[in-house]
């Protein structure tokens, strides 16, 4: 609403209508105003005939790991190691932001992720790399990460530009905190097949929220190669280590367990 009352006057409403239409903004953010500025309305007493909008529904940029790792490599510390957790956990960037020293367990190498935006809390596996990243941060307050969210997203973006520029990749411009869980949520279901894992990781409360990562899988691998890597396992632990990695079961023949993975 600040925002907004910069730029118009908010008590009129046609005013506003003139703002969102000549706005550059997506329709789905001009709806969200819409919605807030209703809402402004009748707290004040009044009413108004809001504009509709038509959502385009799309799928959003799922850059490749490698990508990634590279933004993750080219930063400073703090960046750095906020951005694997966001890889590691798919958590959103205020959960990520708000977790605790308390919340990180080196023995069991696991990461509590805090509840945001109505989701579930969840504890996460994270990798020996995560956890040596995160024991080089200084441990002068109660969470990990200093500062306002805002503040280490603008630092985020700042270096984000220099690197896109300096490994000549203007892609890696389209990666935001929140891109970091949409690959999360693809790459578990492209590993699992099970929207019921990937709701569980992602701490959806809503199933809904969570089929979206079915056409992203889809979209980025049945479209792709069809060619398979195979793998037989002929005891328990041949067969764990092989799921563990991507490897899905096909069936067992001559008591050998063969299994499969896209490469």
């Amino acid at each position: 609403m600040n925002t907004l009352a910069r730029r118009c006057n908010i008590l009129e409403p046609e005013q506003v209508k003139t703002y969102l239409a000549l706005s550059q903004q997506k329709a789905s953010s001009k709806q969200n105003i819409a919605a807030i500025y209703t809402q402004f309305l009748k707290y004040k007493g009044l009413t108004w005939q809001p504009p509709q909008y038509t959502i385009e529904s799309s799928l959003p940029f799922i850059p490749m790991e490698k990508e990634i790792d590279e933004m993750i490599a080219g930063m400073s510390k703090t960046v750095s190691t906020f951005l694997q957790i966001l890889k590691e956990t798919g958590a959103r960037g205020i959960e990520a932001h708000r977790t605790k020293w308390i919340d990180v367990d080196p023995e069991r190498r696991t990461i509590y992720i805090r509840a945001a935006k109505g989701s579930n809390s969840r504890y996460l596996p994270i990798s020996t790399k995560l956890l040596g990243m995160i024991n080089t941060l200084p441990k002068t307050t109660e969470t990990l990460f200093n500062g306002q969210l805002k503040r280490l997203r603008a630092n985020f973006n700042r270096q984000r530009q220099a690197l896109a520029k300096k490994l000549e990749n203007p892609r890696l411009m389209q990666i935001h905190f929140h891109t970091l869980r949409h690959w999360k949520g693809t790459m578990e279901y492209h590993k699992t097949q099970s929207i019921m894992h990937v709701k569980t990781i992602l701490g959806h409360k809503d199933i809904e929220s969570t089929v979206i990562y079915i056409n992203l899988e889809q979209a980025l691998f049945l479209q792709g190669t069809d060619e398979w890597q195979s793998a037989v396992a002929h005891n328990v632990q041949e067969a764990t280590k092989l799921i563990d990695i991507g490897f899905q079961y096909v069936q067992t023949i001559d008591n050998v367990h063969l299994y499969k993975k896209r490469k």
